[in-house]
């Protein structure tokens, strides 16, 4: 097969549809969190139907059209989007919005047909995802200011196209993009307005100096490191895993645990995401060969939105999200039986839950600085969720049919820190529901090891 390649025209910029207000916007104390100060890169995959009984008057010949048609009016709703991200001078950053505002936007072409890349559900597609994302020359304007939003659209020879959306995690969540990109497409299917109204009020979840922040999860010298890493070369990839094969682990794990505890009723505590994240974070500490006597921690991007009192509206897009951290040394992680993992996941989210960690957390990141830094060494491993975001749901418009949703591993989405569970593709029928795709980037020496423990869980055995 020939090489991918992509032709771009030049950046245009999509303007509001209409007026919008001008204001300098606050954040939140979450939208202020250090590690998030970084563009993430999302690839939405369309199938064209033209061919397959869609009469033609409902297929714009290019949807191109469409979409910049139906981003400018979203934008009209969530006109800070559009605005610049500016730091002050002290040291926070806010959104400054004036009616000169607009979104850069790249129209490309690839010489291919998205068939021919499996529509970016391939063992070797997350390169191919690279050439797809979002990217300018620079993410600043002259005056160094940024832009909270950009958006790539590829078009194939098929009539396919990709989305490639890049967002500032400063300024939304993932739960926050996907109600923006339903929004685009409600437009995009005729609607007047979106079904969901954008809601700002960054200042519910402003903190405050707190006498007693979080006590630090794990220190710089006790950490664990690896012998590949620090590294320039990293290698991604996305793992599948069927629905039966996490059914069988959790299986053995009950059995695991009701052996060890000899308790009757633990059968409702294993939940898919702990069983699973529970074995991946052991397998990538075997493929990073971290040194037993260090510590490895183990953060889960818990979702605070419900769990307030009160809950945030509805429409409410930004960050919302806190970490429940899981410290254990990587002897501890080896030897302990894999349920009792489980439980210690189980344990911090059932407190991550509740509204007073939530509060303590977010005070905690005004009343000190991270005083650790054990990111990039191995010792780190942060998993969030995606299954339930919904970037592949309810999203097809104009008989083009959404077919796949991926990160592009650029920018965060490229960390060695950080993995991601997200949904099946809509090709693979084998999947079904319960299946995750395990989305993950590793030195290219600890690659082979970590295949090896996911195919050993796709061999599991039932009990």
């Amino acid at each position: 097969m020939a090489p991918l390649i992509v032709d771009m025209k030049d950046v245009v910029f999509i303007k509001p549809s209409k007026s919008t207000p001008s204001s300098i916007l606050s954040l939140s104390t979450l939208d202020h969190r250090p590690d998030l100060n970084m563009l993430c890169h999302i690839i939405q995959v369309y199938k064209s139907q033209k061919h397959d009984a869609y009469p033609n008057d409902q297929i714009d010949p290019n949807p191109i059209n469409v979409i910049k048609k139906s981003l400018s009016m979203a934008l009209f709703y969530y006109y800070p989007l559009a605005g610049k991200i500016v730091k002050h001078d002290d040291g926070k950053f806010r959104v400054h919005c004036n009616s000169n505002d607009r979104v850069p936007f790249i129209e490309a072409s690839a010489n291919c047909n998205l068939s021919s890349l499996h529509y970016l559900d391939g063992i070797d597609d997350m390169e191919v995802a690279k050439q797809l994302a979002f990217e300018l020359p620079s993410q600043d304007d002259e005056s160094g200011h940024h832009y909270p939003l950009g958006f790539k659209v590829t078009k194939f020879l098929c009539g396919g196209f990709t989305i490639g959306i890049g967002v500032s995690h400063v300024v939304c969540d993932g739960f926050g993009v996907s109600q923006f990109l339903h929004a685009i497409i409600e437009l995009a299917r005729g609607r007047s307005e979106p079904s969901i109204k954008p809601v700002w009020e960054r200042e519910r979840l402003m903190g405050s100096i707190t006498e007693m922040p979080l006590p630090s999860p794990m220190d710089d010298a006790s950490a664990a490191v690896s012998p590949y890493l620090p590294t320039t070369t990293l290698v991604h990839e996305c793992f599948k895993v069927d629905g039966e094969s996490i059914r069988r682990l959790k299986m053995r794990l009950i059995k695991e645990f009701t052996n060890h505890k000899n308790i009757k009723t633990m059968k409702e505590i294993f939940t898919n995401f702990e069983s699973l994240t529970a074995y991946i974070w052991r397998s990538r500490a075997r493929a990073l060969k971290l040194n037993h006597d260090g510590k490895t921690m183990l953060g889960i991007l818990v979702g605070a939105r419900r769990h307030l009192d009160p809950p945030l509206p509805e429409g409410y897009y930004g960050n919302a999200i806190v970490d429940a951290n899981v410290v254990l040394s990587v002897k501890e992680l080896m030897e302990k039986p894999l349920s009792q993992v489980v439980k210690h996941i189980k344990e911090i989210k059932k407190v991550a839950f509740t509204r007073n960690y939530i509060t303590d957390s977010i005070n905690t990141l005004v009343t000190k600085e991270q005083d650790f830094n054990v990111e990039g060494i191995g010792a780190y491993f942060n998993v969030t969720d995606w299954k339930h975001l919904g970037f592949l749901e309810n999203m097809d418009f104009g008989g083009n049919v959404l077919m796949n949703s991926l990160p592009a591993p650029c920018n965060m989405f490229a960390a060695v820190d950080l993995c991601i569970f997200a949904p099946p593709s809509k090709l693979d029928s084998s999947m079904k529901d319960e299946g995750v795709r395990v989305f993950v980037s590793l030195p290219n020496a600890a690659m082979p090891k970590f295949r090896e423990e996911m195919e050993a869980l796709s061999l599991l055995n039932s009990i």
